[in-house]
């Protein structure tokens, strides 16, 4: 996917989308609660990604002091680094994409696939 097309999804579609699901919800369970619900999401995403991003980076230490380089461990706090920004960010599709990142099966899958969709290519240190 260009730059471009992202960019445009992340800053013009996603909003849009998100204020229609807040509409929809809104009207549905109540204003009150829809922020209530967005807030508690805010809040347990935060435990969740702290907790989570912590036991990662023990693994990128553990990975480095057995001597071996920690792109897996390193791939995955990325990931959890994003989905604490996205559960962060109000939003219900936002907070789905963002606890889908909290899943380790989910991102060892989008970690494979990312592999196999742009290779591995050479690493060079300068």
């Amino acid at each position: 996917m260009r730059l471009t097309r992202l960019l445009f999804l992340a800053f013009v579609v996603t909003p849009i989308a998100e204020i229609a699901i807040f509409i929809v919800v809104g009207n549905r369970i109540g204003i009150g609660a829809t922020i209530a619900v967005v807030v508690v999401t805010a809040v347990i995403g935060a435990a969740l990604v702290s907790r989570q991003g912590r036991g990662e980076m023990e693994s990128v230490r553990l990975a480095l002091t057995e001597g071996t380089f920690p792109g897996a461990q390193l791939a995955h706090g990325a990931m959890i680094l994003v989905a604490g920004a996205l559960l962060l960010t109000p939003g219900f599709a936002t907070d789905a994409v963002g606890f889908a990142l909290l899943v380790p099966r989910f991102r060892e899958a989008l970690r494979i696939w990312a592999l196999r969709r742009y290779g591995r290519g050479p690493i060079t240190i300068a």
